[in-house]
């Protein structure tokens, strides 16, 4: 299925996050990571019924949506959970609605503070 022309480049990035958040268990493999910053491959892999090639998958596709930076310090691959992806999806859905209900509390603030104003001053 062709893309509509005019979306923007980083929406592949996208498709990729999504496809990697999909996956019930790379989900849980972030939340481990949360967890426990800087887990090695087999630790990680030690909490699902898997072999570590199958984990070793996984993090691959998690680690090309972005959401997982791998570190190499010595033999062993640390991992860490990288939120940078998933702030860009709140952002970029939710950063029009934030401005507009900001904007609406404000309305109503300023609404009740001037009610408050004009009843305190019909009983001056």
């Amino acid at each position: 299925m062709a893309k509509p022309r005019g979306d923007p480049p980083s929406d592949v990035r996208f498709d990729a996050l999504f496809a990697a958040l999909a996956n019930a268990e790379r989900r849980r493999m972030l939340d481990l990571l949360r967890e426990h910053p800087g887990l090695h491959i087999a630790a990680l892999g030690s909490h699902f019924d898997m072999s570590l090639v199958a984990v070793l998958k996984h993090v691959r596709v998690l680690e090309a949506a972005g959401l997982v930076i791998s570190e190499r310090p010595g033999r062993e691959r640390r991992l860490y959970f990288n939120i940078m992806p998933i702030q860009a999806i709140y952002d970029r859905w939710t950063d029009e609605y934030s401005a507009y209900w900001a904007g609406q509390v404000a309305d109503i603030k300023s609404r009740v503070e001037s009610r408050g104003q004009a009843r305190g001053a019909k009983r001056a």
